[in-house]
């Protein structure tokens, strides 16, 4: 393997020094980070670009399909670095136009494009000097950052960031000491540490962050592959107070924290470095509140380019994922693998036309926006511009009916973006009622309604009440989600259950309201794969009343039961019902569709 760091003596001490002499960033008082994440956090939407010599593979390696990721396929295919090598001498893709990329990205409404500087396998798209490994050494020769950072510029709307990888497969300071195993499991006990990481961060890592920063001035360094048992928190904090004394303005993702948990990527630890969350395919369901974050997702299942993979979501699913990130005060960063040749896969490009073409009509109700004042709305979600106006994102047509907006205050004007057909509106005791509306939804992607109201929005909360004969019914989809796991999902036909709750920390609950007090018995409807046994849970009842729940394994999460847990006696009033995780061996808690509080006669 040839080693990617032969640097002289002298050029090794010269980048010492230019390194570890940097004072680490100023602290910020709250209005000057404001001012440093408003571009950011007024841009919405994002396109991740993955990659790399993987593009040329795509996902197969002899002749034979690899399971995982394009990108991933060093690792996955358990590939000797010597034969991966082979592939820089045919990297040549002759199609790449960065001007194209980045007229793609701002078409389709897009005010941000983060390209991977450098993943996992450790090849750089940019001619670093402290590297062999880089697209200067192949038959293409062009510096790709380059030519994408001027393009942005170029453009004038679409910021330039960059993707940079912490773990390096190719590195023999780093993961390439584990080939062809190269990605170490998270917290595995018989890791083995590589002595020379700290040589790797100081001689590697930081001069090829200086050369990005300094040369190609992104807005973002979006980290990842921090979870290798040799990075530390300490590394973590000293890159993150490096990045931004060389530029105190860059933002950086958490992902450059090693005290970073899980896909979602929230730290216990407040002081943690990292300027915003980074939920990995997924959108949380209640998003994050009081924190920066981006939901990065793809568009069919891998991030580098896989040929075989055709699993391609729909423009309405993108469009639809896209507004209920907003909806939630996040920002939606949607991934495209170019292909070898340069070019993005045409299945991205045309939803990503379509997507644009739908952002040409309803833009301001993403760029600039911020997140819904209501908790969840039956028929859709809901987005707040930057001048107060009310964005109506109705996912369920009334076909005919009214629109019922749960708002104490007055609708003063309401109009279709699509169309901009004003909108009658008459006040009820439940809301105002958009009435008129057309027969059918005027898009199928999502219709929008723009609304002006008199003062700042204020939501009628109802919360689930008895039925007559005292039954309490508490649903999935009328749940507070508090995590960053769980969320709400709907599988098929089925009914909304929470699903994905992978932390234990999560958990879930409801305002309802008792009007007829008394003893009832509690029924949980759940399902509980196999790998996830062992979970007990406690239902609790406001603060002084409890049934601890242990939950049994059925064939699949598909495989829902009802079960009788217990008894509660509850006096009139308010009280919140909360699911708390006690134990989580498995893979999940379980998923939760309904609790069900009858009246029972005492014992």
């Amino acid at each position: 393997m040839k080693s990617t760091a032969l640097l002289t003596a002298l050029a090794v001490a010269a980048i010492l020094a230019s390194t570890t002499s940097a004072v680490a960033a100023a602290p910020e008082t709250k209005d000057q980070r404001d001012h440093r994440m408003r571009w950011w956090r007024e841009a919405r939407f994002g396109m991740f670009i993955h990659w790399g010599l993987y593009a040329i593979p795509a996902g197969q390696w002899n002749g034979k399909p690899v399971r995982g990721g394009g990108e991933w396929i060093l690792n996955d295919g358990h590939i000797p670095l010597a034969d991966y090598e082979k592939l820089r001498d045919q990297f040549n893709p002759e199609k790449f136009d960065a001007k194209e990329w980045v007229r793609i990205a701002h078409d389709a409404g897009m005010r941000y494009l983060v390209i991977t500087s450098k993943h996992h396998d450790g090849f750089c798209l940019w001619p670093s000097k402290v590297s062999d490994w880089t697209v200067a050494q192949t038959p293409f020769r062009r510096d790709i950052l380059k030519e994408l950072s001027d393009a942005c510029k170029a453009d004038g709307t679409v910021r330039f960031c960059v993707y940079h990888s912490i773990m390096d497969w190719h590195h023999p300071d780093a993961q390439a000491a584990n080939a062809p195993n190269y990605n170490p499991p998270r917290n595995d006990p018989n890791y083995k540490p590589n002595p020379n990481f700290p040589r790797y961060v100081e001689t590697y890592l930081k001069p090829q962050l200086k050369e990005l920063i300094e040369n190609y001035d992104p807005g973002v360094i979006w980290f990842d592959g921090e979870w290798v048992p040799d990075y530390t928190d300490a590394m973590g904090r000293e890159i993150y107070d490096y990045c931004r004394s060389l530029n105190p303005n860059i933002i950086i993702n958490n992902r450059v924290s090693k005290a970073r948990q899980g896909m979602v990527g929230l730290s216990d630890d407040p002081n943690a470095p990292g300027d915003f969350g980074t939920p990995e395919q997924q959108i949380p369901s209640t998003g994050l509140p009081g924190v920066d974050w981006e939901s990065c997702m793809t568009m069919n299942n891998t991030w580098g380019y896989k040929k075989d993979d055709n699993r391609w979501k729909s423009a309405q699913t993108l469009v639809r994922n896209l507004v209920d990130v907003v909806s939630k005060g996040g920002n939606y960063l949607l991934n495209v693998g170019p292909t070898a040749e340069g070019q993005i896969p045409p299945e991205s490009v045309k939803r990503l036309a379509e997507i644009g073409q739908w952002m040409k009509k309803n833009g301001p109700s993403i760029h600039g926006a911020t997140a819904s004042p209501f908790k969840r709305l039956s028929w859709g979600k809901a987005t707040t511009g930057h001048d107060g106006t009310l964005y109506l994102h109705v996912l369920v047509w009334p076909n005919g009916g009214d629109l019922v907006v749960p708002l104490s205050n007055k609708i003063t004007a309401a109009r279709l973006l699509d169309t901009g057909e004003n909108l009658q509106i008459r006040r009820a005791n439940d809301g105002a009622h958009l009435t008129a509306l057309p027969a059918t939804a005027p898009d199928p992607l999502d219709p929008v309604i723009a609304a002006t109201l008199d003062g700042q929005p204020q939501p009628i909360v109802s919360t689930p009440k008895q039925q007559a004969d005292g039954r309490l019914t508490l649903l999935a989809i009328d749940a507070d989600v508090h995590g960053g796991n769980a969320r709400l999902e709907k599988k098929g036909a089925n009914p909304h259950n929470i699903g994905y709750w992978t932390s234990a920390k999560d958990t879930v609950s409801w305002d309802a309201t008792i009007d007829k007090p008394g003893a009832f018995t509690v029924d949980l409807e759940y399902s509980l794969a196999p790998n996830s046994a062992g979970s007990v849970i406690a239902i609790q009842f406001g603060n002084d009343k409890s049934l601890e729940v242990p939950l049994q394994a059925g064939k699949d999460f598909l495989d829902f039961k009802t079960v009788e847990v217990g008894k509660v006696d509850l006096p009139a009033g308010p009280v919140t019902v909360t699911v708390k995780p006690l134990k989580k061996p498995g893979l999940a808690v379980m998923d939760l569709r309904k609790i069900e509080l009858k009246p029972s006669t005492p014992k």
